[in-house]
Parts: structure tokens; sequence; C-alpha cells
């Protein structure tokens, strides 16, 4: 074999590769603002914080300038213990526990009452519009202007919940300061947020389903039910699949709801990994390298999460 073909065989996938960028230079072009932002907004921030998690840095020993005076960081690296002291915390299983469970309880009835709401809007209604618009109000507020709202409504001495209860003849509860009331407080705030985006992505994903199917199953003697599960349920799985996925990854890391509504509290009741990793960076003497673990943490277990869904789903056919 020739130095000249040796030569053109390994300059064929460099024109191969010149060729794909000639020919989708324009593709090329707008994809770079994208991956070029999400590199600094996101890529940096996240091998900042895996660095961070690897030290023991606070805000006792970080770098800071103090009108003409530079302090240098002091900050040693310590490899895992972050970790290690998560892993053996015993409040890590608690919060660990208590986010799983208000992850399941949101994710479900977001679920159960949105596809609901979704059923009774893809049938002729009159002022179907106005309804659809109306249920859908909710996720049109920020999040952190509704958890204010709900914040008022359940105070337990001036709410309005309370003062309908008391008018009817029943004692008021303390919402946001017993901890069984607060947990059912932000649940109930969490759910009256998520459900419009479920209902609209579940309705996109009925009127999507042929209705042919429906009248075949009716002609066969199929009863509602039986069309529900058969017909209904499997075509929705597509779209069901995934915002499920998403509404787990979004409830999980549900920040504002908890801490504008209880603050954690009472007595760190409603407290989440993500609230639990906020006040580690920005209360108190501010541990940087301890609130980055935690979010690394939080990372790990939403990756490994999505995996195990992804398989699942995988088994039952579906195609990603």
């Amino acid at each position: 074999m020739t130095a000249d073909v040796v030569a053109t065989r390994r300059a064929a996938p460099r024109s191969g590769a010149r060729r794909l960028l000639s020919r989708h230079w324009y593709a090329w072009a707008m994809t770079a603002p994208v991956v070029i932002v999400t590199l600094v907004l996101v890529g940096y921030p996240l091998a900042r914080g895996v660095y961070l998690s690897l030290t023991d840095a606070t805000e006792a020993n970080m770098g800071r300038t103090i009108g003409m005076n530079v302090i240098p960081s002091t900050y040693e690296f310590v490899g895992l213990k972050n970790y290690a002291a998560i892993l053996t915390s015993p409040e890590f299983l608690g919060r660990l526990a208590w986010t799983i469970v208000w992850t399941v309880v949101c994710v479900a009835l977001h679920v159960g009452i949105g596809l609901g709401l979704a059923l009774l809007l893809n049938r002729p209604l009159r002022l179907r519009s106005l309804y659809r618009m109306l249920l859908v109000l909710p996720w049109a507020v920020p999040a952190f202007v509704s958890a204010f709202i709900w914040r008022y409504l359940l105070n337990g001495e001036f709410g309005v919940v309370n003062a309908m209860l008391r008018a009817a003849g029943f004692a008021g509860i303390a919402w946001l300061d017993d901890p069984f009331w607060a947990k059912v407080s932000v649940i109930a705030c969490n759910v009256w947020l998520g459900v419009p985006f479920m209902m609209l992505a579940l309705l996109g994903g009925l009127q999507a389903i042929p209705r042919e199917l429906y009248e075949a199953a009716e002609v066969d003697g199929a009863s509602p039910w039986q069309r529900f599960r058969h017909i209904t349920l499997p075509g929705l799985r597509p779209v069901s699949s995934t915002v499920v996925l998403l509404g787990t990854i979004w409830t999980f890391n549900q920040f504002p709801v908890i801490f504008l509504l209880t603050r954690g509290g009472p007595g760190g009741s409603t407290e989440i990994l993500v609230t639990y990793a906020y006040r580690q960076a920005f209360e108190g003497i501010r541990n940087y390298s301890g609130s980055a673990a935690w979010g690394l943490v939080i990372l790990a277990l939403l990756v490994v999460l999505a995996t195990v869904y992804k398989r699942a789903l995988r088994r039952q056919g579906e195609a990603w």
C-alpha cells in the first residue's frame, strides 16, 4: 500500500466532516448560541459545584474583597468527606423519605385530576373554551405569587379558609403551624399549580387518539371502562410517559412552594432536599461545599430515577 493511498484514507473522514459542516452550516450556526449559553449557564455552575463539593469551602474561608483589602481563599480539598457526611447524617433519610412522599402524592394527584379534567374537556361541552381558560389560570400565575396567596388563605388567625370554617360552625385549623396540616397545605398548593399543565398535556394526547377506534370498540360492544383501559390509556402513553417524568423532576425540586409557604417548618417537617440545600448555602454560616454536595446528591437521585423510569418504559415496549 503506497503512502498516497494511506494519506487519502486518513483524509477521507476529514473531508466527510467538512462536507457535513458545509452542507448543514445553517443548522450548526443556529444551534451554536444555544450550546454556548447552555455551557455558560449550566456547564460552568455544574463544574464549579462539583469542585466546591470536594472542598471545605464556607463563608469563613472563601476569598473576598473588603475595601482595598483582598482576602484570599483558604479552603482545602477534602475529597468525598461532604458526601459521606450527608449519607451518614440522621437528617438525610428523613428528608429523603418526605421528599419521596411529597413527590409521589403530588404527581399522582396531578395525573389523576389532570386526566379527569382532560376527559371532561375532550367531550362536546358548552363554554368549553371558557372552562379551559379558567383551569389554565393557576399555571399562568408565577409560582411565588401563588405561594404567597395560599399563605394568606391558610393563615391560622386571619386566613380566608379558617374564616369560612368558623362561619360554618367549625373550629379553625393550624394549617401552617401543625406538621400534618402543613404537609397537607403544601401538597394542596402544589397540586393546584401542577394540574393545569398535566391537563393540557393529556388533553392534547386525547385529541390525538383516532375517534375511529372508539367507534369500532363501541360497535363491538365494549363498555366505557374497556374503551378507557384498552384505547385511552395506551393512546396516552407517548404523552403521559414524558409528562410524568417531567412532573416528577419538577416536584422533586419544587423550591418556591415549600420555602414560601412554610419555609420548611414547622420544625423542619416540610423540609425537602432542595430547600435544605438552599439553607446550607444562604443561612447561618454559609456552607458552600455542603450545599454543593447536597445539590449533586439530588442530581444523582434524579438521574437514577430517570434511568430506572426509562428502562421500565422500554420493558413495556415504549419507544424513546
